[in-house]
């Protein structure tokens, strides 16, 4: 297995990306904020299995966080991430710098209207811009044939889709399941924010998911019924405290005021102690746990 090596400014990532195609090599990327578990590494198996070469980026995005959040506490594990990457058959590492990304000077952003404000935009305003803008810098920098993103954050690559799609980007974008603990919490690096009592409720989340999706395939198709059936999961653990939960068009992220149908996504936001937790499911397509 090649050595990881890892490049710290885009004129690097550049160069060491040249030989690559000049060898006729396909270029696959898995974008992260490091802090790498093992959901990470499922997405860096997944860019293999669809290229030849894996760039994985670690940059902890100060433009998506708004200024309440928890941008100075974010959890930054690089020795922890590097290890990780070694075993994982990722080829490149790009750790730039904040200055490297954003430059002096820096003004242009990405703006989506409409989806980038229900659900988490609705909560954290600016959020998806900051992610959007960085997102697309990454791509030009890494310029790969395939970016790989987890279903985890569903509202994300939604956007991240989309945008792929209106700017013409020349890159395949693959969403990957989402990787679940086994008691099904899905992975998440905020999970280091729970403490072990907040741990052990936190299953909570996937357990109203899965109540709604079992309400809906013994035939409920009211979106307020299935959603007070969601809520009323989450409030019996008086620690959670609901952002969201709301089933919405899985292609348009419309919400579902009515009748709801196979495959519309249930999205949902609390937070358990100082941990933000999200996850989603597909009504009529999830499997436990």
């Amino acid at each position: 297995m090649p050595t990881l090596r890892v490049l710290r400014s885009v004129p690097e990532l550049r160069g060491a990306l040249h030989e690559q195609r000049s060898a006729g090599q396909r270029i696959g990327f898995v974008p992260t904020m490091g802090a790498l578990h093992a959901g990470h590494a499922s997405l860096v198996e997944r860019a293999r299995a669809l290229s030849d070469c894996v760039v994985v980026s670690i940059f902890v995005n100060p433009l998506q966080f708004g200024p309440k959040e928890d941008l100075a506490q974010y959890p930054r594990t690089p020795d922890a991430d590097i290890a990780l990457l070694e075993t994982s058959g990722c080829r490149f590492l790009f750790m730039p710098a904040v200055e490297e990304i954003y430059p002096q000077g820096f003004f242009t952003t990405v703006h989506m209207p409409g989806m980038t404000e229900v659900l988490c935009g609705r909560s954290r305003p600016g959020h998806f811009d900051g992610v959007l803008t960085v997102v697309l810098k990454l791509l030009n920098m890494v310029q790969p044939d395939v970016a790989c993103f987890g279903r985890k954050d569903f509202q994300q690559a939604l956007l991240i889709r989309r945008m792929v799609r209106d700017l013409n980007l020349p890159v395949q974008i693959e969403v990957c399941p989402t990787l679940r603990e086994a008691d099904g919490l899905a992975m998440s690096s905020r999970n280091r924010y729970l403490s072990a009592p907040e741990r052990a409720v936190a299953i909570g989340l996937r357990a109203a998911l899965l109540q709604m999706d079992r309400a809906f395939r013994a035939g409920q198709r009211d979106a307020a019924t299935l959603t007070e059936f969601g809520r009323t999961r989450i409030a019996a653990e008086p620690r959670f405290r609901l952002d969201y939960l709301e089933v919405r068009d899985a292609q348009d992220l419309s919400q579902r005021c009515g009748s709801v149908q196979t495959g519309d996504v249930v999205a949902v936001a609390a937070f358990l102690g100082s941990a933000r937790l999200i996850d989603n499911a597909l009504l009529g397509m999830e499997t436990a746990p």
